[in-house]
């Protein structure tokens, strides 16, 4: 069965240039990743809900923010995994050092048997364009070029 998954990629503007606020995973296998481990606030969404309402509900539950402004698709991506993944962009700003995230239980060691509780996100950052395109997962990064597409930006000038 095919999931999807809706997410919200902020942005502001810094003089000519854009910043990205990407956010960390949470938890022991994360712990120590952080060059192509970052992404988009995002999770998946159930069938009969609109993409749009979770994107924003997921910013919120993922970073403590709640998302304003005028929201503009960035439209859909199929991930390495297989999940379709559905963006919107939104100018906005948000301080990453008064991000609270919601929490989930993971299995750790996997295979053990045992759980725990960890934050879905531990940290979020505002990125240039050059440096978000290291930081986010691959699979995630047209949307990088996206964004600048929609804004009239250039990577040369972002």
């Amino acid at each position: 069965m095919a999931k999807f998954a809706a997410g919200l990629l902020m942005y502001r503007r810094r003089g000519q240039a854009l910043e990205i606020f990407l956010v960390h995973p949470g938890g022991p296998f994360w712990i120590n990743k952080d060059l192509g481990s970052w992404g988009i606030p995002k999770g998946e969404y159930l069938d009969e809900e609109d993409p749009f309402d979770a994107a924003k509900r997921e910013f919120q539950e993922e970073t403590g923010f709640t998302p304003k402004g005028e929201f503009v698709s960035l439209g859909e991506l199929k991930q390495p995994s297989g999940k379709t993944v559905l963006v919107w962009a939104v100018e906005g700003d948000c301080d990453p050092s008064q991000l609270q995230s919601n929490t989930c239980m993971i299995e750790w060691p996997p295979r053990s048997g045992r759980e725990m509780e960890i934050p879905e996100v531990d940290r979020g950052g505002w990125f240039s364009i050059e440096d978000a395109r290291v930081r986010i997962l691959k699979g995630q990064a047209p949307f990088l070029d996206r964004l600048l597409e929609k804004t009239g930006k250039s990577a040369g000038k972002a």
